[in-house]
């Protein structure tokens, strides 16, 4: 595969408002990389860089990280970045500033990470808009219990952004009740504990993901822990996506600014990983 071929996949192009329902399309008849950004690491300037090169080297979908204080799913790397993010003066309203931008020139989907303290110290009504209007299509809250999701529910349902629900290894029972009401797509998560590299992953996917597609039609995407193209092509045999997060935040950490090329090839290496 060349390097033509991947920069042209994943366009960047102008964009209007109309976005339809940009996750659904992008999983449709396509495995699709994840990269996990952590916004404001080194800088807003840098990390929107970052984007356009991941999303012109094959990226599908971008997750974009909000740094907290408090950041309890992440490893070490991750929490790393978050806390580096803040002390460089990340803001909230930055990020939509952020993403305001970046939205006019990528038309694949925009997912933030966040915890649910920023959103409800911002206003969960006001913040679920503003998503909206900067062009967010989904939100991921880790430390937000599926038990708890109406907390958010009817103001992200008003503003269309999807919540997208994580599944760990647990019972049926639970892996049903999270599947049957799941919109957007479903992060599996690959190992229990926090983000990180993992050299070797246990956990028995095939069987979860089984589990899964006998509730629902919902895409499933897994993270936490992949790092190389041969486990992003293990995943991608039986899941609708790869999500890598802190593989990524260590090239930043490395290169600091000047780590766009790095990302370009780190991404380019995985999207090919996935289809070989």
């Amino acid at each position: 595969m060349n390097k033509k071929e991947l920069t042209t996949r994943s366009p960047i192009t102008n964009f209007g408002d109309d976005r339809g329902n940009r996750i659904e399309d992008a999983f449709k008849n396509k495995k699709i990389f994840i990269p996990f950004i952590t916004a404001g690491y080194p800088n807003l300037k840098k990390t929107e860089d970052f984007i356009y090169r991941a999303v012109s080297a094959g990226a599908g979908l971008i997750e974009i990280g909000i740094p907290f204080s408090d950041p309890v799913a992440e490893g070490p790397v991750i929490q790393e970045a978050s806390q580096k993010a803040l002390e460089a003066g990340t803001t909230l309203e930055g990020i939509f500033k952020l993403v305001e931008t970046v939205r006019k020139k990528v038309s694949i989907p925009l997912v933030f990470m966040t915890y649910i303290n920023p959103v409800f110290r911002y206003g969960y009504e006001k913040f679920f808009k503003r998503c909206s209007c900067a062009g967010i299509d989904g939100i991921i809250v880790p430390d937000l219990p599926f038990e708890e999701k109406s907390e958010i529910a009817e103001f992200a349902k008003k503003y269309n952004v999807k919540i997208i629900s994580l599944i760990a290894p647990t019972s049926e029972e639970r892996i049903k009740k999270i599947a049957e009401s799941s919109e957007g797509f479903l992060y599996i998560v690959s190992s229990l504990g926090v983000t990180g590299i993992r050299q070797e992953i246990k956990t028995d996917l095939k069987s979860i993901l089984k589990t899964v597609r006998k509730y629902t039609s919902t895409p499933a995407a897994i993270g936490f822990g992949i790092h190389s193209p041969e486990q992003a092509r293990q995943m991608a045999e039986i899941a609708d996506g790869v999500i890598v997060g802190s593989a990524i935040i260590k090239i930043i950490k490395q290169y600091g600014e000047d780590a766009d090329e790095r990302i370009y090839e780190y991404v380019r290496e995985m999207v090919g990983g996935m289809e070989d």
